[in-house]
């Protein structure tokens, strides 16, 4: 491009303008190259973690549940809390990678491809809590509709049923979405490789040599698996609202709880994905690939907005419990902010509607020191949110005398960081060897080369 020619449309998306095609496939399949040492730490901190989790839940097993903190009148608690918390990480993959490319929003581009990974690994992780809290483990084929002998059928009614319908489909068509995306870059990666990696690059690639009739299909097919993955977004997390909105329990019986679930799912997982992306960008050297000007800026943006309605709804909660005039509702809502359980519903407050109100502020969004830092809090906050709204609710039902407090014991932290630990091993094992950036879209962002005095 000469001086005098005008900016390309697409020259903020990335500062991808000064690379080549070439450049952009070197620099992806760069990060595939041998693990550093700080990259070996993490996944052994991982790894260490998850095999926390997995004594604890062979302690479960052997002994049974009264490890965990189920005590009269909470018998859904840290689980059933951290079950919520991961499926609501797995939505802002789907926004991300569907939503925003049915809007052909072009800054999706280089962050896409993480949360859609992020995504399957979380519901993943979500769909070992139903497993978990039911304590016999060995006949979690119960909750199939399965053809039997004995012409036994699961209840239906049941929310643990929802949760396994919600979780198995959200599960099948975000690994699909993800590994139908992966094919383009795949193939383009193992042109590249050696070994065993080209081994199984050659197997995921299933053919892929980029052809004309290859690209036509892949866009059609991938648009419609884009439509498909869009209601998912809406739908799963609704569904997992409905298993308390269904009840009378004080606190859960509302009709906001489907959209404001939603909104706590979006928010919760754009949080996750910017804790991820930060400090994977530096590990990987891609930081020209993803941007704080642009790239963090919008998902600050994005962050900004859900927080907000996040804000409203939460307002929302109060409002309604005082107007409603039903003195058990006003009852929950009190000791949410001034009783026993104070101090995690002040940590939801504070962490999810006030720190991210910050985000107003551009410095703030694209200062990525300080945009981690939110990104922590906001995941503290959305695992407190749940807590609040299953424990302080369960703790205070409609006869004083059966109230109590949840006393989490060692086994619930222990399952807790198991979780956490099987989440960031798989995240970490997908991110040094498939590309963790969709080298093909970004290839799209590059303008085409002009000739000398700006004429093509």
């Amino acid at each position: 491009m000469s001086a005098a020619a005008p900016p390309h449309p697409t020259a903020h998306a990335g500062h991808l303008i000064t690379q080549t095609h070439a450049d952009v496939t070197r620099d992806v399949v760069g990060t595939l190259s041998p693990p550093t040492r700080g990259y070996v730490l993490l996944l052994l901190g991982a790894v260490s973690l998850f095999l926390l989790g997995i004594v604890t839940f062979l302690v479960l097993v052997k002994d049974g549940l009264g490890h965990a903190g189920y005590q009269p009148p909470i018998f859904w608690s840290v689980y059933i809390t951290t079950f919520v918390f991961w499926v609501g990480i797995g939505h802002a993959g789907t926004l991300i990678s569907a939503i925003l490319f049915l809007f052909r929003s072009p800054w999706r581009t280089a962050v896409y491809r993480s949360t859609e990974a992020m995504t399957v690994f979380a519901v993943m992780t979500a769909g070992l809590f139903p497993i978990i809290h039911i304590g016999r483990q060995w006949i979690f084929y119960w909750l199939l509709p399965y053809p039997n002998s004995r012409f036994l059928w699961p209840n239906f009614k049941s929310p643990l049923i929802w949760d396994v319908f919600a979780i198995a489909t959200y599960l099948t068509v975000s690994t699909t979405f993800l590994v139908f995306g992966l094919v383009p870059d795949v193939a383009a990666v193992r042109d590249k490789a050696s070994g065993w990696r080209k081994t199984i690059y050659q197997a995921v690639s299933v053919g892929w040599k980029g052809t004309d009739n290859q690209w036509r299909h892949y866009s059609r097919a991938y648009l419609y698996l884009a439509a498909l993955a869009t209601p998912l977004v809406l739908s799963v997390h609704s569904v997992v609202s409905w298993d308390f909105a269904v009840s009378i329990v004080p606190g859960w019986h509302g009709t906001i709880f489907a959209p404001y679930f939603v909104a706590g799912a979006i928010y919760s997982g754009i949080g996750m994905v910017i804790t991820l992306i930060i400090p994977l960008r530096r590990a990987l050297r891609i930081e020209h690939m993803i941007t704080a000007d642009y790239h963090f800026d919008n998902l600050g943006k994005l962050t900004l907005l859900t927080g907000s309605i996040l804000f409203y709804a939460y307002g929302m909660e109060y409002f309604v419990a005082w107007y409603s005039g039903n003195i058990f509702e006003q009852t929950t809502f009190y000791r949410r902010a001034f009783g026993p359980y104070w101090w995690a519903g002040w940590t939801m407050i504070i962490c999810n509607a006030f720190v991210s109100q910050l985000l107003w502020f551009r410095k703030v969004r694209t200062n990525l020191t300080s945009l981690f830092v939110i990104s922590i809090f906001i995941n503290i906050g959305m695992w407190f949110e749940r807590f609040v709204i299953i424990v302080s609710s369960l703790s205070n039902d409609y006869i004083p005398w059966a109230w109590d407090q949840l006393n989490p014991t060692w086994a619930d932290w222990g399952i807790l960081a198991g979780s956490f630990g099987w989440f960031g091993m798989w995240f970490l094992l997908f991110a040094k060897n498939f590309p963790i950036v969709a080298i093909q879209e970004i290839k799209e962002m590059i303008p085409m080369p002009r000739k000398r005095g700006g004429h093509h």
